[in-house]
């Protein structure tokens, strides 16, 4: 998009042709809303939640897909070589700022010139800069792709959490760390025969042990009676997600996207949809301050004179980290925060109060929230609907636990209030 306006853009990446490891799943209505239909390997016409042990199902009327990766980078890619972006195949090391431009120090040798830089590190977090500690919650996740004889999953519904505990009866050592840190069974079940079944730490500070995970997700398998042959394993994913804490600061020289940016959503871990969402206003905003067009890179910026030049790129920068972080999608991200100290303060049982309550409001806000698409009016709108849902027992519960922390949430928001 930025190349395409006539602005000279080179993209860093050791191997940009590798293939995306993690499992992506999106909500159907999310990837529509940007053209990416034609992006999906599988699409759910809807999903499902099991709460507790009694079997009971709440059925969410929301198609869920699973992201074909190759095919989402084959058309990224795509675009980038018809936009005629550059390429560096090597790793960005570090990033040195002059007074009208920056230059990017990669692992082979090779400097990149440019006016603005923008990290994609993700959680790495490579060249953006952080003012405060970043202590983030971690989700964590253990999945395998299998072909099995048989499972007990209907192929049409995308298992999106499963709370249950009753697998863990004969084992009360792995019961009590399960009630204390409770993890779920996420299911993508393909056909009769081949199932992505993960087993998650929805947000845990530190992060549940992967073996942990491993073990879990074996013993919940096996009273499922889902018997695999180890050596057909498809896909093995370790997923573990940095989410909330504190977000870069802002401004700075260097911009941010994705995870590096703090777009992974602080109470689900979603990141997929909301940084392809958030990527055509940060290359407008680009395109909008370098006024469409610059030199090629490594040559000479134009002239210009004392303190404009000195101001030109941290100028430009400073507008678009306000592009990317307006004051609504600040206060947005702070409900969000709360949301997930909340959850970090939850057992099994807590946990299966907090969601019945959730998935009894409104679509419009579950939806919504789920999305990151809700506005601070809307959010406390969802936040009253959801306490109002909430069991007299959860209620007393999120008084002792939320209380502080929208006292603190409040402290933080008091200049944008």
């Amino acid at each position: 998009r930025v190349a395409g306006s006539g602005v000279r853009v080179c993209l860093v990446d050791p191997d940009p042709e590798a293939y995306w490891p993690n499992n992506y799943g999106v909500w159907v209505d999310e990837f529509e809303a940007m053209g990416l239909e034609d992006c999906f390997e599988k699409v759910w016409d809807k999903a499902c939640v099991y709460l507790d042990n009694s079997g009971e199902q709440k059925t969410l009327a929301r198609p869920y897909a699973r992201v074909d990766r190759a095919r989402l980078k084959a058309r990224l890619l795509r675009q980038c070589r018809e936009g005629g972006v550059q390429f560096v195949q090597a790793r960005a090391e570090g990033v040195d700022h002059g007074r009208e431009g920056s230059t990017v120090a990669c692992s082979d040798g090779t400097e990149v010139e440019g006016t603005l830089v923008v990290d994609a590190t993700g959680h790495v977090r490579k060249l953006v800069e952080f003012d405060e500690v970043f202590d983030p919650g971690y989700q964590g996740a253990y999945g395998v792709m299998l072909e099995v004889e048989s499972h007990p999953f209907d192929p049409d519904t995308m298992v999106f959490m499963d709370w249950r505990d009753d697998h863990l009866a004969g084992r009360p050592e792995v019961r009590r760390r399960n009630r204390e840190l409770p993890t779920f069974l996420y299911v993508m079940p393909f056909s009769p025969t081949r199932i992505f079944v993960e087993e998650t730490s929805l947000v845990a500070r530190p992060a549940v042990p992967f073996d942990d995970l491993k073990q879990r997700l074996a013993l919940r398998l096996q009273h499922l009676g889902v018997a695999y042959d180890p050596s057909r394993v498809e896909e093995e994913e370790y997923c573990l997600i940095p989410m909330g804490g504190a977000l870069p600061a802002v401004p700075q020289r260097v911009l941010g996207i994705g995870g590096t940016a703090g777009m992974v959503h602080p109470s689900t871990g979603y990141m997929v949809a909301r940084t392809l969402g958030a990527v055509p206003a940060l290359a407008d905003a680009i395109v909008d301050q370098l006024a469409g067009g610059e030199p090629a890179l490594g040559s000479a910026p134009p002239a210009a004179e004392g303190e404009a030049a000195a101001a030109l790129p941290d100028a430009m920068s400073s507008q678009v980290w306000a592009r990317m972080w307006p004051v609504q999608r600040v206060r947005q991200r702070e409900f969000f925060n709360l949301g997930m100290d909340i959850l970090l303060s939850l057992n099994l049982e807590q946990t299966r109060e907090f969601f019945r309550a959730f998935f009894s409001v409104s679509d419009f806000h579950w939806h919504g929230f789920l999305s990151a698409r809700l506005s601070f009016s809307q959010l406390i709108v969802f936040g009253l609907s959801f306490f109002l849902k909430s069991s007299n027992k959860a209620r007393a519960n999120l008084l002792s636990t939320a209380v502080p922390g929208v006292l603190q949430l409040l402290w933080k928001l008091r200049a944008t209030l």
